[in-house]
């Protein structure tokens, strides 16, 4: 029961999260503080979204869930997400930005987000408001 107050709390954060990419997402002719910020929100809620994933996967049941590959993997199993190769590549993406920057490699990743990863996060939202 915990655990599921925990999910919870965590969708509601990950929903502000996805609106704050929502809203950056179709600028058209970003520039690079567009990209720096849609970036910046891609992290903040990707990181909330592996954790979403765990805390709602350790509510069902699985305990063994530490890091966000495990939490990913699980996710898939579950059919809580349907691309995990998208989701890994996404987890990839987050750990080059967290440490490096490259503007040209920023410009690449701002494009994924908008075209790829939204779309990943969406569908994460939509079946987990199914459960709410």
């Amino acid at each position: 029961m915990i655990n599921d107050i925990n999910w919870k709390q965590r969708f509601s954060n990950f929903e502000k999260s996805l609106k704050l990419i929502k809203d950056h997402k179709d600028k058209s002719n970003p520039d690079v503080v567009d990209n720096a910020a849609i970036i910046h929100f891609f992290e903040i809620t990707f990181e909330l979204s592996w954790k979403l994933l765990k805390d709602y996967l350790t509510d069902e049941g699985f305990s063994d869930i530490n890091s966000p590959r495990e939490a990913i993997k699980k996710a898939f199993e579950y059919g809580l997400i349907s691309d995990g190769r998208v989701w890994m590549n996404a987890l990839e993406t987050r750990n080059l930005t967290v440490h490096t920057y490259d503007e040209s490699k920023a410009e690449e990743t701002a494009e994924n987000i908008r075209t790829k990863y939204f779309a990943m996060f969406i569908e994460l939202y939509e079946k987990l408001m199914e459960k709410m």
